[in-house]
């Protein structure tokens, strides 16, 4: 009989060690997620705010991060929030979080061409999550300057996946062929004066009379 209360004993003892454990992994897995968040999130504020991005809000949010990043990338928005979606749903995220990955690896090539950077520094953007934290931040903090025309254009520029929105506080790239929805942002168009302009006379002196109408005078 006491050998059958020890045996219970022990089990109980290395359960309880295991949840311990369990619960010290996960807080530990937990906190390395929101710190390296906050890194990601960080490095994104400074990438946006070099792109001429309004708010520095928009690089805290979740899912919404990465969605003006597919924007500055070229790549639809939508593309990015789908996929996302679809990657939490059982079944369709083994199709789902590859095309996610590509969707953002296809946003990267050209963000890291709109800085002026070659590729071989995107391949820091394949490795790993440090590989990212590097570079976004050679982006963020490099002396090289966002210029939207430096990337020829893109692949899939009149394919679904090409990005045809215009979202207020993020400028429009050339490649969306903007038409003035966006408050004038990159590629906005300037609408010419209209005709009969004439410039404000200088201070102190007289204007010339309107010329007389033409025709026969009575």
């Amino acid at each position: 009989m006491n050998n059958i209360n020890l045996a219970y004993s022990d089990y109980g003892t290395t359960s309880a060690g295991e949840a311990a454990f369990l619960a010290v992994a996960y807080l530990f897995v937990f906190l390395f997620s929101i710190i390296g968040y906050v890194i990601i999130a960080f490095l994104l504020m400074k990438v946006f705010d070099r792109a001429g991005v309004q708010g520095k809000w928009r690089a805290w949010v979740p899912v919404y991060n990465a969605m003006v990043f597919a924007k500055l990338g070229d790549v639809s928005p939508w593309a990015v929030l789908i996929t996302l979606v679809a990657a939490s749903i059982p079944v369709l995220n083994f199709i789902a979080l590859p095309a996610y990955l590509v969707v953002m690896i296809m946003a990267a090539v050209r963000v890291n061409a709109k800085f002026g950077r070659t590729w071989p520094i995107l391949l820091l953007f394949l490795l790993n999550a440090l590989g990212i934290w590097i570079w976004l931040g050679i982006l963020g903090f490099s002396s090289n300057r966002w210029n939207p025309a430096a990337a020829s254009p893109s692949p899939w520029g009149s394919s679904f996946i090409a990005d045809k929105t215009f979202w207020n506080g993020i400028p429009a790239q050339p490649a969306q062929n903007v038409q003035g929805q966006n408050g004038g942002g990159y590629g906005a168009p300037v609408a010419p004066p209209a005709q009969g302009y004439a410039p404000p006379a200088a201070p102190g002196t007289t204007p010339p009379p309107p010329a007389p109408p033409a025709g026969p005078q009575v």
